[in-house]
């Protein structure tokens, strides 16, 4: 078991052991406190990108549905005629070849798995790199009428100015123990939630109960998501011998969830929801799997994420590539299933949205607006 993942259960436990690490969770606040000042006042120089920016990130570490979110945005700003690009730190990639464009043929191991994933989804305009600007640069070079560019993840990333701030609580893991890291899980004290729009991530159970209250004003006000599971889909489609095909999982039956994404938890909650016996396989996020590593779970059926299944066809396709694959990872291949999932966002959402890009002088019709609630209540895009 890595480091990673020993501590990772450890925030999930809230595990005695962690308050030996309060001192150096004093000394993280510190230089993030001054940091965050420093950038403020103008001591440490930022970037104002020529094009209004939003960041879309959280104050903790691990998965907060960032991702989806971001794809369900640039979605429903690209029908209503927005010219939307997205940037990214990249992380995963090749930060030597960075800056880089990211395309439908980008290899995970070159700009990241999450970049691949938003780009496949969405053909959106995107660029990858540690140093924001140069991204920012570059991906106006070569789309010089973008309106909006959408920074994934950058939230503690001051040396970027920005326009709009959306912070992504998942609301059902909540804080934890409170504390910095490395004592609890939070980049960042939980005031600094006061600083930005707050979206909270919440189970679709709960998001479906506070649509009932419509008479509570603090739930009528908040800003919310939840994910929505799609059909399950074959990672990898082949002229392979049929027999060798396995039926997709019927809900009841065990499978094999193997993950390795910030919070491998949602996952596999998920999946029991569906109704699957569950045996879960949790791995560090943005881990790098191995077909040797898949083939242990040969047994029965498995359903890997969307972010992971961009890393497991990249690996599949350099095999391919190579030389026909061996029988045991044809087996593999055929036995891969991805559960795809999409961002649904409360009716106010869009709205809010709006309103803040109209005071940068982007304009969005409400009608187009309402029109895409109604879509987005009837139908699902893989996240």
């Amino acid at each position: 078991m890595s480091i990673e993942t020993t501590v990772t259960r450890a925030w999930q436990r809230q595990a005695t052991w962690l308050w030996l690490l309060l001192p150096f969770s004093w000394l993280y606040g510190l230089i993030t406190m001054l940091r965050h000042q420093a950038y403020k006042s103008g001591l440490l120089s930022s970037y104002r990108a020529p094009v209004p920016v939003m960041v879309i990130g959280n104050i903790s570490v691990g998965g907060s549905g960032k991702t989806p979110l971001i794809i369900t945005l640039v979605d429903y700003l690209q029908k209503q005629g927005v010219y939307v690009g997205v940037i990214s730190r990249g992380y995963g990639g090749d930060t030597s070849q960075m800056p880089a464009l990211v395309g439908k043929t980008s290899l995970p191991n070159v700009v990241g798995d999450e970049p691949c994933l938003i780009v496949n989804t969405t053909g959106v305009a995107m660029a990858v790199c540690p140093n924001r600007e140069q991204a920012i640069t570059m991906l106006l070079e070569t789309y010089p009428d973008l309106q909006l560019i959408i920074a994934d993840d950058g939230l503690q990333h001051y040396a970027l100015q920005r326009d709009i701030e959306w912070i992504v609580v998942d609301a059902a893991r909540g804080f934890g123990n409170k504390q910095l890291l490395p004592t609890g899980f939070l980049r960042e004290p939980i005031s600094r939630l006061k600083e930005a729009d707050v979206i909270y991530h919440e189970r679709a159970i709960d998001a479906s109960n506070h649509d009932n209250k419509e008479n509570d004003q603090h739930h009528v006000n908040r800003l919310t998501m939840h994910l929505e599971a799609d059909s399950m889909q074959r990672l990898w489609q082949s002229s392979f011998d049929s027999k060798m095909s396995r039926e997709m999982p019927e809900k009841g039956s065990p499978v094999h969830a193997v993950s390795g994404i910030g919070y491998p938890q949602r996952f596999f909650d998920t999946l029991n929801s569906l109704g699957y016996q569950v045996i879960a396989h949790p791995y560090p996020d943005h881990y790098a799997f191995s077909l040797a590593e898949l083939a242990e779970y040969s047994d029965y059926p498995i359903v890997v994420t969307t972010k992971d299944a961009v890393k497991i066809r990249a690996l599949l396709l350099e095999h391919t590539a190579q030389q026909a694959l061996m029988d045991d990872y044809e087996k593999i291949a055929n036995n891969l299933w991805v559960l795809p999932v999409s961002a649904v966002l409360s009716n106010n959402c869009y709205p809010h949205l709006n309103r803040q890009l109209s005071q940068l002088g982007i304009t969005i019709q409400n009608d187009q607006a309402d029109s895409h609630i109604n879509d987005q209540d009837g139908t699902n895009n893989n996240g």
